[in-house]
C-alpha cells in the first residue's frame, strides 16, 4: 500500500466501493489489531469511514467518529420488526402488520387478518426469500410452527412496486420491479423484472421523507400503490446494483462523485 497521509484518503471495510482506485477498502475485520499499523492510522485518522459495518458502526459511533452509513442505517439493516415499529411510531404509510409471539398470540392471527395473507420472515431474510403467500389455515399453522414471532401483513394483490434508492438526501435511482407471471413477488431474485419508466412524484417523496425520519441514509426504498394510496414495504440497506445495470449507471462513480461534493 502506497504511503499517504491517512487523514486524506477514502477510507472504506465493507466492500461496496471495491474497485475504485480512490478508495482504500480494507475489510472488515473483528479483531481490530488484525489491521496493521498504516490500516489502524488511516482508520483512526480518517475524516469519515466509509461502509464501516454493523460491527463497526456502533464502535466509532461511541467514539465520536463520522461514518456512512449512519448508524441509525445499519440498526435497521434485515429488521422487518423494528422496521414496521419505527413506521408506525413515525407515521410512515406502511400497509397493516402485526406481529404475534407464542402459541397463544398466533392462534388469534385471524381476528386481526383475512386470508390471503402475507407472511415474512421477520429477521435476516433478503431477496425475496421468507415471504409467503398464505392462502389456508394449514399453510398459515405451517407458518407459525416454523417461526418465532409471525411476522403478518395484509395481503396487496400488486403485480409491482418501486424500489428508490436514497443516498444521503437525496434520491439517485428510481425504477419498478414486475413480477414475473404466477408470482407474487416482485424481487428480481423471484424473476421479476425491471421497468425503468418513470416513477410517480409522490413516491419519490414518500421515499425522501420515510429516510429522512428514520434517518436512514443510503436505503432501497420499496414502495408500492395500492387504491391510490402509496405505502412503504420495507427498507433495504445492501440493496443490490441490477436497477444501476440497467439504467447504465455506474454506482461506484456515482457514489465517488457524492464522496468528493460532500454530500455523503
Amino acid at each position: 500500500m502506497t504511503q499517504l497521509d491517512a487523514s486524506m484518503q477514502i477510507v472504506a471495510l465493507e466492500s461496496r466501493l471495491k474497485g475504485c482506485p480512490m478508495v482504500h477498502t480494507l475489510g472488515v475485520r473483528p479483531n481490530f489489531f488484525d489491521y496493521d499499523d498504516q490500516e489502524r492510522a488511516m482508520i483512526l485518522n480518517a475524516s469519515k469511514i466509509y461502509f464501516p459495518s454493523t460491527f463497526y458502526a456502533e464502535l466509532f459511533q461511541i467514539i465520536g467518529k463520522n461514518i456512512f452509513p449512519s448508524f441509525h442505517t445499519y440498526q435497521f439493516a434485515q429488521d422487518k420488526i423494528k422496521q414496521t415499529a419505527l413506521f408506525h411510531v413515525a407515521g410512515v404509510s406502511h400497509p397493516r402488520t402485526r406481529v404475534f409471539y407464542g402459541k397463544r398470540q398466533k392462534k388469534d392471527i385471524t381476528a386481526y387478518f383475512d386470508l390471503p395473507l402475507i407472511a415474512k420472515d421477520p429477521r435476516g431474510s433478503a431477496l425475496g426469500r421468507g415471504v409467503y403467500l398464505i392462502r389456508s389455515m394449514g399453510e398459515l399453522e405451517r407458518y407459525c410452527q416454523n417461526q418465532g414471532p409471525a411476522y403478518i401483513q395484509e395481503y396487496l394483490p400488486i403485480d409491482r412496486d418501486m424500489r428508490i434508492v436514497v443516498v444521503g438526501k437525496k434520491v439517485i435511482h428510481a425504477y419498478w420491479r414486475i413480477a414475473s407471471d404466477g408470482d407474487f413477488r416482485n424481487n428480481l431474485a423471484a424473476g421479476g423484472r425491471i421497468d425503468l419508466a418513470a416513477v410517480p412524484q409522490e413516491a419519490l417523496n414518500l421515499a425522501l421523507h420515510t429516510a429522512q425520519v428514520c434517518r436512514w441514509d443510503d436505503v432501497g426504498l420499496d414502495i408500492c400503490e395500492h387504491k391510490g394510496t402509496f405505502y412503504v414495504l420495507e427498507g433495504n440497506m445492501k440493496y443490490g446494483r441490477e436497477g444501476f445495470k440497467k439504467a447504465e449507471i455506474d454506482y461506484v462513480q456515482l457514489m465517488l462523485n457524492l464522496i468528493q461534493d460532500g454530500e455523503i
